[in-house]
């Protein structure tokens, strides 16, 4: 009987633990190691609630972390060449959107870009994503911590600005466009006859991205090597990661003849088969996850509390397995 009681009670907090970690739901934590200060953007999808913001200043070198409940799903990105006022009113350069204050108050981004797409799952799955397909202006990763499956991180680290060809460049090199926000045919926005896996294929500009940020989503069907998946994870969205390396200029890319791929495969439709660094890139490429090493997570007690809660499960589960072996013996 004393073997059975234990057996309950472990078994009572093992489901305590999990229903905990079910209603706490995710802590995202926004790091700002740009040589600036950036407004990160807040935008929750159709049926999920806000945020405590959606829109905030994040100073250079600081931090800030807020809480999403399971199933929550949006998006977040960073706004660059702000100017407000005392009364939170004005307008940023890059990532505006539009609402004339530092709260975005329901608005997306206006491209371009770069966009950290979330779809949290209510006892299942993360999926993830860091998108390029709106355009980019930051450098910017994904990780994901505490978590349980592959959680790979990802992003682009690569600065792109300065080596945006010029027929997609916004300004003096503030950001990038896409080639469907440049030229608007069918053909790069997937649009029309070209709205399929099928129909719609890299183009030189899509490759162009693919090959410096092989782990981010380049256009609309790069499905294959862009979407990510966790667990039970809390997540850091670093912009401008301490390991950004500068690159040559745009002037010194050449983009290939349509029908060239980039040795990732993409060509193969929906960028199937395309492998997470097996691009060219002219040396854009990162070779190996390396890069992660040294990013730091913001300093959220959140994930180490995570990862401390993960433990107890680990634990709890390892105990339950023993006490029925006994029970089974006597």
């Amino acid at each position: 009987m004393d073997f059975l009681s234990c057996y309950s009670s472990l078994t009572l907090s093992f489901f305590l633990l999990l229903i905990f970690r079910g209603v706490s739901g995710t802590t995202f934590t926004f790091v700002n190691k740009c040589d600036y200060t950036i407004w990160p953007g807040i935008l929750a999808n159709a049926g999920s609630p806000r945020l405590d913001s959606t829109g905030f200043e994040l100073t250079q070198g600081s931090s800030r972390s807020f809480q999403a409940p399971t199933g929550w799903s949006g998006r977040f990105w960073g706004r660059t060449g702000c100017n407000f006022d005392g009364s939170g009113q004005g307008s940023c350069a890059t990532g505006d959107c539009g609402s004339g204050q530092i709260e975005c108050k329901g608005a997306g981004a206006a491209p371009p870009a770069t966009l950290a797409e979330f779809t949290l799952g209510s006892g299942s799955q993360d999926f993830y994503d860091v998108s390029l397909v709106d355009g980019y202006n930051l450098p910017m990763i994904v990780e994901g911590t505490g978590g349980q499956g592959t959680c790979a991180s990802t992003g682009c680290v690569t600065d792109l600005n300065q080596r945006c060809p010029t027929e997609l460049r916004v300004g003096e090199g503030e950001a990038c466009k896409s080639a469907c926000e440049a030229f608007g045919t069918p053909e790069y926005c997937c649009s029309g006859e070209f709205n399929t896996p099928a129909t719609c294929r890299p183009s030189v500009y899509s490759e162009m991205f693919k090959s410096a940020c092989p782990k981010s989503y380049s256009y609309a069907y790069d499905d294959a090597t862009s979407t990510f998946t966790c667990t039970g994870a809390d997540y850091t969205i670093t912009f401008c990661p301490s390991s950004l390396t500068s690159q040559k200029s745009s002037r010194d890319w050449t983009p290939r003849t349509a029908g060239t791929t980039d040795g990732s495969g993409a060509g193969a439709g929906a960028g199937a088969g395309a492998e997470a660094g097996s691009g060219a890139g002219a040396g854009a490429m990162l070779a190996d996850d390396s890069w992660l090493a040294a990013l730091a997570t913001g300093g959220s007690t959140r994930t180490r509390s995570s990862a401390f809660q993960q433990t107890l499960i680990t634990a709890a589960t390892t105990g339950i397995f023993i006490l029925s072996f006994l029970i089974y013996l006597l």
